[in-house]
């Protein structure tokens, strides 16, 4: 059984990182950008893809829904989350570290997902 991070957790663990006023129905659209990110440029491009299903999160939107990136990788959308308050904020700096350590986390998700899933094949036709 796969564990997942919710969209709930991920709010509540940015929040207590990060004191704002960011809204939350802004940060539920902030989770659903990252992972259509992450479903087009990682999940779609291997096999399997098609089997995961995202049709993006609302505010209607269950907060128990689970992301799509597993643990111990799912610590990602607190780093973005981080960097969207950061950048809302003005807080230059605090976002130039916390994109920095999303893109780290990011990274790492992608290396694993690449070793643990086969890539699309793409046939080419040779005349």
């Amino acid at each position: 059984m796969v564990i997942a991070m919710t969209i709930f957790e991920a709010i509540s663990f940015a929040d207590a990182a990060r004191h704002n006023i960011m809204p939350q129905s802004e940060k539920i659209r902030a989770l659903s950008e990252l992972d259509g990110i992450i479903k087009l440029e990682i999940i779609d491009t291997h096999e399997g893809g098609e089997g995961v299903c995202f049709k993006g999160y609302t505010d209607e939107t269950p907060l128990d829904t689970a992301l799509l990136v597993p643990e111990p990788w799912s610590g990602l959308y607190i780093r973005w989350l981080e960097a969207k308050i950061d950048y809302q904020s003005e807080e230059y700096d605090k976002y130039n570290n916390s994109v920095a350590a999303y893109n780290a986390a990011y990274e790492e998700f992608a290396k694993w997902y690449h070793r643990t899933h086969m890539p699309k094949s793409t046939r080419f036709k040779y005349r």
